[in-house]
């Protein structure tokens, strides 16, 4: 039989080992006194005779058993008494024992502990704690004796010298099996019930072990658990023992101690002789206990403390699979109080949670299983629960708030991944725990701290006089990412919008918004966690304080707090970005500029934002209120108009007067470009039910009704009202399943179509609203023939585009789509004014003033009739008409519709003729169709409008060859390879166009050109010479900013397609090219033209090494022989 640790129980190594090495110290409360050398036999002794004995003292003996598990009490026994007789032969006839026998007897005589017994586990148990003695005296002696010789310069390289008490791996085996056998017949067989974990319940051996000890035999179990936990303390002076101890016994050892220090006596006082410990040494052992749980690994004293406090009682009637017994009462007391103060250490918070996750079967955080664990919502919860719980220790929950908090909030900023998920999870439930539990001191000292650089730079916030210089930093880089993180972490990720929460971040909202533009501005990777707070925190407020907080992101309310006026956003160095205060601009231009721009791009930033928050109604009811709004202006004008002279106030009142008027412009401005910022953002899907819809038709007819009240009607507010009351007919006619309270959000229109049938000037709107009214009056039971074809002459207009698919439409499907027509007449109507041309054709309503014929999607099912009828309504003087009859023609060139080719000639001269409106609607929908007809027949077009493109001011407009420009950066893309059959007339147009005198028209060509060179690839080799030079010239002596800035970017553009065969197609231009780059980067004096040809070199720079350099690739080829 053998004494192997292989086969006996053996505790889980804690994954923190290695810290265990320089955390244990010395423990004075249970140490024995050093031991004096005695005749030089400690200096003398070598650790091979110690660790010999102490693998003689666990050898296998005779009875032929290979394993421990299935031998019975007498063989153990009769092992245990055969390896202490060979020890002592060993000792008496070995002349090389000698001196350990001396330095053991020496240890045992001073040794305070009663050592024999008739018991032979506490015989061999003395035994092992005596050599055990004898190999920390003699590792101490050892480095104390150790001086290692000075490092050889010739070898710095070469490993130190280790110390003598350096333990080998099979050495420290051996140190382990001893120590588990103290354990496991020194500790475990003498707690109480329901102390510690009891052997049996570990493995089979365990119960043989426990039932092996003869608690009868002198010494007292008492006074041997007393003397095991004492020395094994001892020897865990040394640090590598302390480590091999602490490591796999601390939970049995800290369980000892909590008997003998902790467990209540017998009420009646025993005479001096009776007392097994005396009143000294269970000090001794409380003091103990306090000191390894301040020294080892704190997560490991949590998770023992843990297992020794233990769970709720559990019963169970089967004796075999009886579980363990519940711990005693003082036992869970003392447990839970030390887990307190463990808790109210610095880093507790820490300890807490690793030791719970560790040891609920997490592994070590960050470990292999950490994922499983993360993933566990309930041991989030119970932390959760054990955090925000105040202990007793406490003084009181303030106190303990103001220690815990900031401990809690540094849970969020861990590096390891899987280390952060978990205290992260952790640490979001434990914030809304306390918040909902104690809001008032959550807000204080967790909200508060956490949203400290954000409050910071307020409007409302106070900065003090020594941080006013321009350039100083109010809020660094990594606090500005640490805080949004945070906050996205407790309010996105935990989703609890709790009244705490809500009304703490509210008052910072409006700097997270100007933070999200100037996220917008560049790259950032915290744009998306900005807006998925603005997205999160706007879904959860109730509605009214939503619209309140849109208001003052679009500058509608100056209440809303918001970015100080002297702060201003920065990007950093590490990619991030941080708060600091902007220098004064003297110039009152460039701040004006400066400010109107900022304005605008908040508009469309917030535009961007409700684009996101349209199937939660959000976007549709901000989009009434802006309506409403428009209203508000109209009637606002009027009144200004009938205000006092000006002749009867002071100058006092009339400065005042002034600055009200020039902010109620600015307000009505910003109104005005809200409104067309949405429109242009918003898609079809903006109102999510008929009380949107209802609300959106009531502002519409109340400023229908503002505008006819002050003599201000005109033909976009005559189809606007013409609208809203087809939509109100759509809806009665059966598009919508109307409900009871559907009818009394109705009814809100009563008074409006009143209004209407007794003011507007046309007979058939006046009967058409008297109709409506009756209707809506009757909840549908009278429907009159006008309101029926006014509903119909609404729907034909949608059926028109082919949007009616044939498949079932719930009530918001059709909801929306009847509110979809009057959207896209509102976007034409905030637009009508934009004549800019861009790159990129808009969103063009399809729904709107198209022809009343229904137009099938098949190829070939057009015929004569509606032909000509769309190409009559592409003259019709309404704008949606217009836009929509050059649509429908651009899709029937698109899908090859045989009789609209038959008529190429005529269409191509009806898109010419559009292609000079002033509307955009309508000339970018002539551009789609030129696009197309030309993508059709190339050959009989393309010559045709570059002639146009090149001819003079006289002929045509610049605006004209601008939008020629774009319809032929169109055909390039569209032609794609085939491009190259028309290379020559191309590419000499856009040269020559590069030299004229309209610098709009020179950037155009060189634009067209850049496109054009980047589709041609290895074509473009004989004409490389003369495009080379003539963006060498236009970038090196043009006066326009913006033509120098096409130049450099034609040069990214070929760089960008060429990529790897720029090498070969501009072999003999890439010198000039980049000495001309060279050229902008020193002396270009535009910071737009700086940074095209620093992108162009950059693109250089990453072919000349892929050319220079060519990626490694293992390849292996494979030739089959014939």
């Amino acid at each position: 039989m053998r004494l192997s640790p292989h086969s006996t129980w053996r505790r889980p190594a804690s994954a923190k080992a290695p810290e265990l090495v320089a955390r244990v110290r010395a423990t004075p409360a249970m140490a024995v006194p050093r031991q004096a050398a005695g005749s030089g036999a400690l200096q003398t002794c070598g650790l091979e005779p110690i660790l010999e004995a102490l693998k003689l003292l666990l050898s296998p003996g005779g009875s032929g058993s290979s394993s421990l598990q299935i031998t019975k009490h007498d063989v153990l026994l009769a092992t245990l008494k055969s390896n202490l007789s060979a020890l002592e032969d060993t000792f008496l006839k070995d002349p090389h024992w000698k001196k350990l026998k001396l330095l053991r007897d020496e240890i045992a005589n001073k040794a305070e502990w009663p050592q024999n017994s008739v018991d032979v586990t506490w015989s061999f148990t003395s035994q092992t704690l005596l050599l055990l003695l004898c190999l920390k005296e003699t590792m101490i002696h050892l480095a104390a004796d150790f001086s290692p010789g000075k490092p050889n310069p010739r070898t710095p390289e070469a490993a130190p010298a280790l110390s003598p008490d350096t333990l080998s791996i099979s050495q420290q085996k051996t140190v382990q099996s001893a120590l588990q056998f103290v354990v496991t017949l020194g500790v475990c067989p003498y707690l109480m019930p329901g102390v510690g974990v009891p052997l049996r319940y570990r493995t089979e051996f365990g119960a043989v072990i426990q039932d092996v000890a003869c608690l009868s035999a002198a010494p007292d179990a008492t006074r041997r658990l007393y003397t095991s936990c004492r020395v094994l303390l001892n020897v865990a002076q040394h640090a590598s023992l302390g480590s091999l101890i602490f490591c796999r016994h601390f939970g049995d050892i800290a369980a000892g101690l909590c008997q003998l220090g902790f467990c209540p006596t017998n009420r009646k006082p025993l005479k001096p002789e009776e007392e097994v410990l005396t009143e000294e040494e269970r000090a001794l052992s409380r003091e103990a206990l306090r000191d390894i749980l301040d020294q080892v690994y704190q997560p490991l004293a949590v998770r023992e403390l843990l297992i020794l406090q233990g769970g709720p009682p559990q019963s169970c009637t089967d004796v075999k699979t009886q579980v363990r017994c519940r711990a005693p009462a003082w036992l869970r007391r003392l447990c839970g109080q030390l887990l307190s103060e463990r808790l109210m250490r610095p880093s507790g918070v820490q300890a807490v949670v690793r030791g719970i996750l560790e040891g609920a079967g997490a592994g070590a955080a960050g470990g292999s299983d950490a994922e499983a664990s993360a993933a566990d919502w309930k041991k989030c919860d119970l932390i959760a629960k054990i955090l925000a719980s105040c202990p007793q220790q406490s003084l009181s929950p303030e106190d303990y708030y103001r220690d815990i908090c900031p401990q809690i909030l540094d849970l969020f900023h861990f590096q390891d991944k899987l280390t952060a998920r978990q205290f992260q999870r952790v640490a979001t439930t434990t914030f809304i725990t306390m918040s909902r539990e104690r809001p008032q001191l959550a807000a204080k000292y967790l909200l508060q701290p956490m949203l400290a650089p954000l409050h910071r730079c307020l409007n409302t916030a106070e900065i003090p006089e020594s941080n006013m210089v321009p350039g100083t930093i109010l809020v660094t880089e990594e606090e500005l990412s640490r805080c949004i993180e945070d906050v996205f972490k407790v309010y996105v990720v935990g989703n609890e919008p709790s009244a705490v929460l809500v009304d703490s971040l509210l008052p910072v909202l409006g700097v997270l918004f100007s933070l999200y533009c100037f996220t917008k501005q560049s790259v950032s990777h915290i744009r998306s966690l900005c807006q998925d707070i603005l997205l999160w925190f706007l879904g959860k407020l109730e509605r009214k304080k939503a619209i309140a907080s849109l208001k003052g992101f679009a500058g509608l309310d100056r209440s809303v707090p918001s970015l100080h006026s002297l702060c201003q956003f920065r990007a950093a160095t590490q990619g991030g970005i941080m708060i600091t205060i902007k220098e004064a601009i003297c110039d009152e231009d460039e701040a004006l500029y400066q400010k109107v721009s900022s304005e605008q791009c908040q508009v469309e930033h917030l535009g961007d934002l409700l684009s996101h928050c349209q199937e939660c109604g959000l976007a549709g009811d901000f989009f009434i209120f802006c309506l409403k709004e428009l209203t508000h202006v109209a009637v606002e004008n009027e009144a200004e108009l009938k205000m006092q002279p000006l002749s009867s106030r002071s100058l006092l009142e009339l400065e005042q007067h002034q600055t009200l008027l020039v902010e109620g412009q600015e307000q009505k401005l910003l109104v005005l470009q809200l409104m067309a910022v949405l429109c242009e953002r918003m898609s079809e899907q903006i109102f999510t039910n008929i009380t949107q819809v209802v609300d959106f038709v009531a502002a519409t007819l109340q400023r229908a009704c503002a505008s006819l009240a002050h003599q201000t009607e005109s033909t976009v507010e005559s189809q606007t009202l013409s609208m809203s009351m087809g939509l109100v007919a759509v809806m009665l006619g059966g598009a919508v399943q109307l409900k009871s309270s559907d009818f009394a959000a109705l009814k809100q229109l009563l008074p409006l179509l009143e209004k209407v049938s007794n003011t507007y000037p046309d007979p058939v709107i006046q009967e058409l609203a008297v109709d409506l009214r009756i209707t809506i009056s009757t909840h549908g039971a009278f429907f009159t023939e006008a309101v029926g074809v006014a509903a119909q002459n609404t729907l034909n207009k949608k059926d028109s585009e082919g949007k009616i698919e044939e498949q079932q439409q719930t009530s918001h499907e059709r909801c929306t789509d009847v509110s979809h027509s009057y959207l896209e007449q509102q976007q034409n109507y905030e637009k009508s004014n934009q004549t800019s041309l861009k790159s990129s054709a808009p969103r063009i309503p399809q729904e709107v003033g198209e022809p009343h014929t229904t137009v099938n999607q098949k190829s070939g099912s057009v015929t004569t009739e509606q032909l000509q009828e769309v190409l009559l309504s592409a003259y019709d003087p309404q704008i949606p008409t217009r836009a929509a009859a050059l649509r429908t023609l651009s899709r029937w060139i698109e899908q090859k519709e045989a009789r609209a080719l038959e008529v190429q000639e005529k269409l191509l001269k009806i898109f010419l003729e559009n292609l000079e409106h002033e509307d955009a609607f309508v000339y970018l929908s002539a551009i789609q169709g030129i696009a197309l007809l030309s993508d059709a027949y190339p050959e009989k077009i393309l010559l045709g409008l570059l002639a146009q493109y090149e001819s003079s001011k006289d002929k045509h407009t610049p605006e004209t060859r601008m939008k020629v420009g774009e319809v032929l950066m169109r055909i390039v893309r569209a032609l794609g390879d085939m491009v190259s059959k028309y290379r020559e007339p191309l590419i000499h147009t856009f040269l020559r166009g590069a030299r004229d005198p309209d610098s709009a028209h020179r950037a155009s060509s060189l634009s067209n050109l850049g496109e054009l060179c980047q589709r041609l690839d290895f074509l473009l080799g004989s004409v490389v010479h003369e495009v080379t030079a003539c963006l060498i010239a236009v970038a090196k002596t043009d006066h326009e900013v913006q033509v120098r800035r096409a130049a450099i970017h034609v040069i990214v553009l070929l760089l960008r397609g060429l990529s790897q065969k720029a090498t070969e197609v501009l072999r003999d231009v890439l010198k000039d090219l980049y000495h001309l780059l060279k050229h902008v980067v020193r002396l270009e004096p535009d910071d737009v033209a700086r940074l095209h040809a620093q992108l162009a070199l950059e693109e250089l720079d990453e072919i000349m090494r892929n050319f220079l350099f060519p990626p490694q690739k293992l390849e292996k080829k494979i030739v089959v022989l014939p």
